[in-house]
C-alpha cells in the first residue's frame, strides 16, 4: 500500500457503496489514510428530500442521516483499503454509540465528517465521527458495522 492519501470522487463512491440518489449522502471522500482515517465532504443542499419535512420553513439536516453520511465515508474508506470497487459490498449498523448533536447543519453548510478507524480488520468493525461545519462541531458519533462481501459484479 502506497503511503499516498487516497480520494473518492462521486463516481468511484458509486463504485464502492451501494446506496444512490435520495440516500447517497456524501459527495466526497479526501484524505483516506488506509483504514487509520478519512473526511467526507457533504455540500448540503436546500433540494434535499428530507427538507420538505424537517422543518418546513427552518430546513435542518437530520441527526440520524449526518450519523449515516459519517457511515458512508467509513464505508469508503474500507472499500478502498479492501480494494472493494465494484464488488457487492453491503454495510450493516451494528451499534450507535456516544451520539451528540452540537450544531444545526442547513442548506448552504459543508459539512465535513472526519472519521478514524478503532477496530478495522475482520467482518465486524467500529469507528469514531465527527461531523464539522466551518470548523465547529456540529455532531459526533461512535458507531460498528458490519461489511458482508458479495460476489464481485
Amino acid at each position: 500500500m502506497s503511503d499516498a492519501l487516497k480520494t473518492a470522487d462521486a463516481e468511484m463512491i458509486q463504485r464502492i457503496l451501494p446506496h444512490r440518489y435520495p440516500f447517497l449522502l456524501v459527495d466526497r471522500v479526501v484524505d483516506v489514510d488506509g483504514v487509520k482515517s478519512a473526511t467526507g465532504i457533504k455540500n448540503v443542499t436546500f433540494n434535499e428530500p428530507h427538507f420538505q419535512g424537517h422543518f418546513p420553513g427552518t430546513p435542518i439536516m437530520p441527526g440520524v442521516t449526518i450519523v449515516e453520511a459519517m457511515a458512508q465515508t467509513a464505508g469508503v474508506m474500507i472499500g478502498l483499503d479492501r480494494e472493494l470497487t465494484d464488488h457487492k459490498v453491503l454495510i450493516y449498523f451494528m451499534s450507535l454509540d456516544k451520539a451528540k448533536f452540537r450544531r444545526m447543519v442547513v442548506p448552504g453548510d459543508q459539512l465535513k465528517l472526519h472519521i478514524e478507524g478503532l477496530r478495522t480488520s475482520g467482518k465486524v468493525l467500529k469507528f469514531r465521527g465527527l461531523g464539522e461545519v466551518d470548523g465547529e462541531r456540529a455532531a459526533e458519533a461512535e458507531f460498528t458495522a458490519m461489511v458482508d462481501i458479495q460476489a464481485k459484479s
